[in-house]
């Protein structure tokens, strides 16, 4: 009997949302921790499924957030049912939290913590957190934000910060709970993982073994044009296209796009931080996966 999938909620998102809607044959999940890669590997899988540079809607609207409490459920699922194309549909929520069905493709990106961690502190400074409230029904913060503290001293905090992987999933518990469990289903037919670092060495090999393990066939002719339309550079110049912010939760919509680097939080701690950060993870996840991630 298969086990039904775990529910996962926070102030603006709610896995539940899930439960019930109608998967067809070839759909694509993506499932990522925030700033892990996920809107990039959206681009992706739009460029090969559409097999075009050229999208006909904002990002946003051909791969919906599903279980984001900004737009109704009901919208989103009409939204999906009207598209004719292979689906691509995004989630922060780990795998088991999703219903898995045989017919559809899961793909999980991974991203070194340290930097995933960098990416989500300058992306909170990004983020209109009176809109995002208003949007979900949430109390609207009053008076000005509390001063942030350095990138260097928060990203300490995060490194020691102790909590529950299930309901904190961007802490460093909570990133390790989300790849642990898609590491455990690494050898499914029917999922996939992608490293971040992967992606920054060689975008075009990793879209070529994604475009053959989802049976997309793409026009020789048609590679180059595709790739270069996934780097981060031209992402960026697109980025009122692409960024995720349909709803203006945004305030700077190039800023979403800021670096996209590798080895930024490495960089951030001393001596100290890293082995606090070596002894903390080695508690948290498998060693083999660490050595995959880490590498």
């Amino acid at each position: 009997m298969r086990t039904p999938p775990r529910r996962y909620r926070s102030e603006d998102e709610d896995s539940g949302r899930w439960i019930g809607f109608p998967f067809r044959a070839g759909d694509i999940v993506i499932s990522t921790r925030s700033k892990s890669g996920t809107t990039w590997m959206q681009m992706i899988c739009a460029l090969l499924v559409r097999g075009t540079t050229e999208l006909p809607a904002p990002l946003t609207e051909l791969s919906p957030w599903l279980d984001w409490l900004v737009e109704p459920r009901d919208v989103v699922y009409r939204r999906l049912a009207a598209q004719p194309h292979r689906r691509i549909i995004k989630t922060h929520t780990p795998l088991d939290g999703v219903p898995l069905d045989p017919r559809v493709h899961y793909v999980v990106v991974a991203r070194h913590p340290l930097d995933m961690a960098v990416s989500l502190y300058h992306q909170a400074g990004n983020l209109d957190r009176a809109r995002v409230a208003e949007l979900t029904g949430q109390p609207v913060p009053a008076g000005p934000p509390a001063p942030r503290r350095p990138v260097e001293q928060w990203l300490a905090s995060w490194v020691d910060r102790e909590a529950d992987p299930r309901t904190d999933l961007d802490s460093l518990p909570g990133v390790l709970w989300h790849l642990s469990d898609a590491w455990a289903r690494r050898h499914e037919s029917n999922v996939a993982l992608v490293h971040y670092d992967d992606l920054l060495a060689d975008l075009e090999g990793e879209m070529r073994r994604l475009a053959g393990r989802w049976g997309l066939e793409v026009p020789a002719e048609r590679w180059p044009e595709l790739v270069e339309a996934a780097t981060f550079g031209r992402m960026r110049e697109r980025a009122d296209q692409l960024a995720p912010d349909g709803h203006g939760v945004l305030r700077d919509r190039r800023a979403f796009f800021r670096r996209g680097g590798s080895g930024q939080g490495r960089d951030l701690l001393d001596a100290s931080g890293l082995a606090r950060y070596q002894r903390r993870t080695t508690a948290l996840a498998a060693p083999d996966l660490l050595a995959w991630l880490h590498r």
